[in-house]
């Protein structure tokens, strides 16, 4: 038996192994012969029922032209290219040759024109919306940009909502992306390169910074680690954001993401480095920080103390919300004279009633609440929201009365609820720690969330992407930074100098190119 599943095991490792040489003939070169070309085509594609291809002549030369179907439009394909080659004939055109370059130079049929000379190169502009002419005696080809897919218009981010400041999102093509960032900053110095990932989507990723802000040895770090991306198929930008989160495993993440061109514009403005991806409104910023977390547009439009007792809001909310069930959870079980005695009181006659002691009544009612907050999340817009109220509201009130959890437990967990989505950019790690600090605080009371808060930010010191401390500019200190962390000063002073990435405490990024 064991040799018959090691043959059976090795034939489909042996058959796989098999299948490389057919991506390697993928690649194969053109040949000057149109039918040649033609069969080889529609062999790789398998006869695909979206590929588009036909057969004409102009000029009294045989031609192909290929597109496929709903990527391109066709306004556009009859206007712009069809034309000038009905008039080939009329300029003399009498050879492949001149055909060729009478397409590449001597006529304007679209802004977007390259040279193609392999199948591989044919089908990769053709599945980004290109049409591709190949003209018979000619061993290359001609792709023309033609896009004309259907995408969602351009909309409000859903994720970063703010009062005042730009409407406008990220949406999934990214040239529109790449668009919304070049009309925010009209500047040469704003580069955008260009490169794909994934050996079979092949899916469109582009590296966004400032040339004359970005460190250099940022920016090879940054482009080697992508480059060195091995992936069949990207489909979002969180696909590529572990390959360029630092070596340290924490439950943060040192990498941004923003669905607002403004954002990424202002990031971008420092220093950082922003990888945008074809299909996905989320952009990456790399390197982030701790502190920006609690940071938003609105902070820059509204007056400075109003940003600073907001941003101080934030702070509060985060420790309130990963510290609150469990340090109730470990105060009652352990420490319950630390209770003022009137609360005291009513928090154990309240508990006397319930069959299950403190900690479990916690982690029940904050993995029902996780249960509905996911349900509602999944479920259509139109009954989600009433699945997620109805809900809450049925099931507490239920327990309640049932006697199953006490009601300041409910309480408890409405109020970090609430304030879990006071920053919603780091509620993943703030769920988890949530359920850790109540573990800890039922079996160890204080002095195991005081241990386990510790070990939590001890981690957090430890993440340095890039060279750049996550903790920064608190940890290390940096006093002129500060200027834009608990507090926010007005903008005639935070506009006498701008500041850079590479310019903080603790960053050094020379050490980090070879990570």
């Amino acid at each position: 038996m064991y040799h018959y599943f090691k043959n059976k095991m090795s034939a489909a490792f042996g058959a796989n192994a098999e299948e490389p040489p057919e991506e390697a003939e993928t690649a194969k070169k053109l040949s000057d012969n149109l039918l040649d070309n033609m069969v080889t085509l529609r062999e790789k594609c398998r006869n695909t029922s979206d590929f588009m291809a036909r057969e004409v002549t102009f000029a009294s030369i045989p031609m192909s032209m290929m597109a496929m179907e709903g990527l391109i439009s066709l306004a556009t394909l009859s206007k712009m290219i069809l034309p000038p080659l009905s008039e080939a004939a009329n300029r003399g055109v009498k050879t492949p040759q001149e055909m060729y370059d009478y397409i590449r130079t001597q006529t304007v049929i679209g802004m977007d024109v390259n040279d193609v000379y392999t199948t591989d190169e044919i089908f990769t502009f053709l599945m980004s919306g290109f049409a591709v002419i190949l003209i018979d005696g000619m061993d290359k080809g001609v792709a023309i940009g033609v896009q004309g897919f259907s995408f969602r218009s351009v909309s409000e981010p859903s994720n970063e909502v703010n009062v005042r400041g730009s409407r406008e999102g990220f949406t999934e093509p990214i040239r529109i992306n790449l668009s919304m960032v070049r009309r925010r900053i009209k500047s040469p110095k704003l580069k955008f390169e260009l490169f794909q990932l994934g050996s079979e989507s092949r899916t469109d990723v582009c590296m966004v910074y400032m040339t004359d802000i970005v460190d250099p040895k940022l920016l090879r770090d940054i482009r080697r680690k992508l480059k060195q991306i091995k992936l069949d198929v990207v489909l979002e930008s969180g696909y590529i954001q572990p390959f360029l989160e630092g070596k340290p495993l924490s439950l943060f993440s040192d990498v941004g993401t923003t669905e607002r061109p403004d954002t990424l514009c202002a990031k971008i403005n420092e220093g950082r480095i922003a990888v945008l991806v074809d299909g996905t409104p989320f952009a990456l910023i790399v390197p982030y920080l701790f502190s920006e977390n609690f940071q938003s547009l609105d902070d820059y439009c509204h007056r400075p103390y109003y940003t600073t007792f907001i941003r101080i809001l934030k702070y509060v909310s985060f420790f309130f919300t990963i510290l609150l069930p469990g340090v109730y959870v470990g105060v009652g079980t352990f420490h319950p004279e630390l209770f003022p005695h009137a609360l005291l009181y009513n928090i154990a006659s309240a508990e006397e009633t319930t069959p299950l002691p403190l900690v479990l009544e916690a982690l029940l009612i904050h993995f029902i609440y996780e249960v509905m907050r996911e349900a509602g999340l999944r479920l259509p817009r139109p009954i989600g929201h009433a699945v997620s109220i109805v809900g809450a509201l049925v099931i507490g009130d239920a327990a309640v009365t049932a006697g199953l959890i006490g009601a300041p437990m409910v309480m408890v967990v409405a109020l970090t609820a609430i304030s879990s989505f006071v920053v919603p950019s780091i509620y993943e790690p703030v769920a988890i720690l949530r359920f850790a600090f109540i573990i800890l605080g039922g079996t160890t009371g204080l002095y195991g969330i005081t241990l386990g808060l510790t070990l939590v930010l001890f981690n957090m010191t430890r993440l340095n992407n890039f060279g750049v401390p996550y903790t920064a500019p608190i940890s290390p200190f940096s006093l002129r930074a500060q200027r834009d962390v608990f507090y926010r000063a007005g903008w005639k002073k935070l506009g006498k100098r701008s500041a850079k990435i590479q310019h903080l405490s603790g960053v050094d990024i020379h050490e980090n190119l070879d990570q």
